[in-house]
């Protein structure tokens, strides 16, 4: 098969879908691989590079005619013209991005499988996972980066200082995102509180990585409760290809300390936290009521070497299923089946569907 990894052009995006070595795979098994020239220095990896590897350099046109084309983001508005019917693996995120790209790839008969629906055989995300880790470690990051106070901040420390843990943060969610970004935050000394819906979670201390982070199932007062004290707030929520429902309310965020932060990381999906809306990387915040907000779409591609570095793992053995037997190969298996979106110019993915409904 003929497959093409093109240059990612969102807002900041460095990120590549194929590594050399993933390419030089590829091309061993017998497919063709063609990589977007330049598309991999973003990432620290060179057109000599792929050369190297067996594959191709060639004009972002040629890319997006392969059969296969291998991306990182989901197409914006200047890639639209591309989606000819071809297989489209990335990520997509339809439930929570503009409907006018679903319309695209059914108007176009484009198949769309989406990275963030893939499951593997215990019904967990292999390839979102990684990118999932990488934004919550950030999450607490950028949150402590924002509440100085030059950003308009609080200036409220997150931190230890002489023995003392200063700081509140309130994860929201106890999936991957709020393991990594509750791990991160209480290792700095930070009072880290975190809501979820595994009832394990209820009336403990987190375990070795979670030592002192106190953990409550999650409800809509709880949550009202704890925010009002947060100076950090991470919205870590994930339905599976749905729309993220609003977990802190418009009336919750005016009960919040003026100069506090909220890093809603399930924005991809719409956002949890209501009034959420898109930014990016070059304008990363907005203040709306006096509460900085950090709603970046793409956040694993602030750290584009680790990012691609750990996507290339997860996504090549699927790539290679892809290559090897078309979209059947995913269509057979029930697992992977829910990673095709759109199929024939309809949605398949009935996830996707309902969170699509109403437009």
């Amino acid at each position: 098969m003929i497959i093409g990894v093109p240059k990612e052009i969102k807002n900041h995006e460095y990120r590549v879908e194929l590594v050399p070595e993933g390419a030089e795979n590829l091309v061993h098994l017998g497919h063709t691989v063609m990589i977007e020239k330049g598309a991999g220095v973003g990432s620290g990896f060179s057109d000599a590079e792929y050369l190297q590897a067996g594959a191709i350099i060639v004009s972002v046109q040629k890319v997006w005619a392969a059969q296969l084309v291998v991306k990182v983001k989901e197409p914006i508005t200047a890639e639209f013209d591309y989606l000819q019917g071809q297989i489209l693996f990335t990520f997509l995120h339809l439930a929570g991005v503009s409907v006018e790209l679903t319309r695209r790839l059914i108007s176009s008969g484009t198949t769309a499988i989406a990275y963030e629906t893939l499951e593997d055989e215990s019904g967990r995300l292999p390839i979102l996972a990684p990118m999932s880790a990488i934004a919550g470690n950030m999450a607490a990051l950028v949150g402590a980066y924002y509440l100085t106070k030059f950003n308009q901040g609080e200036g409220v420390q997150l931190g230890k200082i002489l023995g003392h843990r200063h700081g509140n943060a309130l994860v929201l969610g106890d999936g991957v995102v709020g393991f990594h970004a509750a791990r991160t935050l209480n290792a700095v000394g930070t009072n880290v509180m975190q809501v979820g819906l595994n009832q394990q979670l209820v009336g403990r201390l987190g375990g070795d990585d979670l030592n002192g982070v106190r953990c409550y199932y999650s409800t809509a007062d709880l949550v009202a409760q704890l925010c009002r004290d947060a100076d950090l707030v991470v919205g870590a929520v994930l339905l599976k290809g749905r729309k993220a429902p609003y977990v802190l309310s418009k009336a919750m965020l005016q009960n919040m300390k003026k100069g506090a932060v909220v890093v809603d990381v399930s924005i991809d999906q719409g956002g949890c936290i209501e009034g959420s809306r898109p930014t990016t990387h070059e304008s990363p915040v907005y203040l709306d009521n006096g509460i900085i907000h950090y709603c970046v779409t793409n956040m694993p591609g602030a750290y584009p070497r680790t990012a691609t570095i750990a996507l290339c793992m997860q996504t090549l053995p699927y790539i290679i299923k892809l290559a090897d037997g078309g979209v059947d190969a995913f269509l057979n298996i029930t697992r992977l089946a829910k990673a095709v979106n759109v199929y024939h110019s309809e949605v398949l993915n009935r996830d996707v569907a309902m969170s699509l409904e109403p437009y």
